[in-house]
């Protein structure tokens, strides 16, 4: 089957996010199991030089000149081609934001082209003798792609929308759908029209022929009014073709017994070597070498969705408790300042680094003995299980992914041998103290803490079986 991947982001190209691990890894796993992938992604500076580009071809939309090149990602061997468009893509550093977190002001004009080069190379206008059987869309960025390949008249792919977050929408103002030159026939409150402003995600929600999200959980969630973001209404009504499959990880890269970036190799059957990691991490942030005290680790974009605010309301407590706390992250200026300021007031218990670094996230699964994802919703979420492959048992709310790859150690659990982490559910301070106090005691009590590592170590989160969870969703649509 011939699959266009269309991603806004994809790893190893570009990543600011899950959708670049999905878009890296999927398409990968597909083209692993036979599949004839392309994957399509803007040709942003932070891509930069590669030695294998070649020239694909060129189009002529919207009186502009379009360059697509053609590139192999090595990593994953999945053939990759760049829109090539300096007025829209060579910009530095974040696809989507400026150098001040704010999106760039023409977000809605770079994806709008994003949207008709994809629709140009579905209908295998760049001359390529290569037209896909399916579209795979990813997010708001790609919405416009169903949308227009329905006013196609003969010989369209089917198409597919995934959701990997519902709260990023792309709602622009209503005169952005004549500035874009959109055809007026998709403006209508069944078409893109929401409250009377142009949405990107209406254009895939209401005309791909199937939708997915990333987990079972949040495919529910996203029909109420509480995780819906306005469109649970859509949602509900299509939700005969709505199905949440849940993500998969990289188990090459992230793998603890191969893994290059950590200090001491290691497997379920060698779990003793982990504390080689953990006095690693424990020296790498500058926190007293203690092989006593439980290493407890978040790494995150620090926003209210990830639940931040709950884990520094708790951070007194936290420090008052037998344990240290490692932290990388980056976003809100107040959650940053606040957190400074902790970790200036708890030297020796809580350290901080602002940013992201890919090297020291493996070193921080490796090295943590509890890892926190407090989130608010999470649509699928990978560093829980990032963080069982390594040993490191999450600490989770109960929403979305989450809910779906982490089992609470409860009685029951602990007794049967599927506990593999610790969940709460109100998304307050107090449960998740209450949960981070239950982890110290099972922490406690080595055997049972060990049973529970080996346990989540074992479960199978590989991109195989997602992969041929996406294949029935295009054999349904393909049929």
């Amino acid at each position: 089957m011939k699959i266009l991947f269309v991603a806004s982001e994809a790893h190893p190209l570009i990543k600011t996010g899950g959708l670049a691990d999905v878009a890296g890894s999927l398409s990968s796993a597909l083209a692993g199991q036979g599949q004839d992938v392309r994957l399509l992604i803007p040709n942003y500076q932070a891509i930069g030089p590669r030695t294998d580009i070649r020239y694909l071809g060129s189009l002529r939309i919207d009186n502009r000149n379009i360059n697509l090149l053609e590139t192999r990602i090595a990593e994953t061997g999945v053939t990759a081609w760049l829109i090539d468009y300096p007025a829209y893509y060579n910009y530095p550093g974040n696809p989507y934001l400026d150098a001040s977190g704010e999106p760039w002001a023409n977000n809605a004009e770079r994806f709008a082209l994003f949207c008709k080069v994809a629709v140009a190379v579905a209908m295998n206008r760049v001359k390529q003798n290569w037209q896909p059987d399916i579209v795979h869309c990813n997010d708001w960025q790609s919405g416009l792609v169903p949308a227009l390949l329905s006013l196609e008249p003969e010989a369209k792919p089917a198409t597919v929308f995934t959701i990997h977050n519902l709260a990023y929408q792309g709602v622009f103002p209503p005169e952005t759908l004549t500035s874009l030159g959109l055809p007026v026939e998709l403006w209508h409150p069944e078409g893109l029209e929401f409250h009377d402003q142009l949405s990107f995600m209406k254009g895939g929600l209401v005309y791909a022929d199937a939708i997915t999200t990333v987990s079972p959980t949040y495919a529910q969630e996203i029909q109420t009014e509480a995780f819906g973001c306005g469109l649970e209404g859509l949602l509900s009504h299509r939700q005969a073709d709505l199905v949440g499959i849940l993500n998969g990880i990289d188990e090459g890269q992230w793998d603890p017994h191969t893994d290059p970036h950590i200090a001491q190799a290691f497997d379920a059957s060698t779990l003793a070597l982990k504390q080689a990691n953990k006095a690693a991490l424990q020296q790498q942030f500058g926190l007293p070498i203690d092989d006593t005290l439980p290493v407890f680790a978040l790494i995150s974009r620090l926003v209210e969705q990830k639940g931040i605010d709950l884990v520094i309301a708790c951070l007194p407590d936290m420090m008052a408790l037998p344990m240290q706390f490692v932290l990388l992250g980056d976003g809100n200026k107040t959650f940053i300042s606040q957190l400074q300021s902790l970790a200036a007031d708890y030297p020796e218990r809580f350290a901080l680094r602002i940013g992201y670094n890919e090297k020291l996230a493996h070193q921080i699964e490796a090295g943590a003995d509890v890892f926190l994802m407090p989130s608010r919703f999470e649509p699928c979420g990978l560093n829980q299980m990032y963080s069982q492959r390594y040993g490191t048992l999450p600490l989770v709310r109960n929403t979305g992914g989450l809910a779906d790859t982490v089992v609470d150690a409860l009685p029951q659990t602990l007794a049967d041998h599927t506990a593999t982490g610790f969940v709460f559910s109100e998304a307050n301070p107090g449960p998740l103290l209450e949960a981070i106090k239950r982890a110290l005691t099972v922490y406690s009590m080595p055997k049972a803490w060990q049973t529970m590592q080996v346990q989540a170590m074992g479960k199978d989160f590989s991109w195989q079986r997602s992969a041929a969870e996406y294949w029935q969703v295009y054999c349904r649509v393909t049929s």
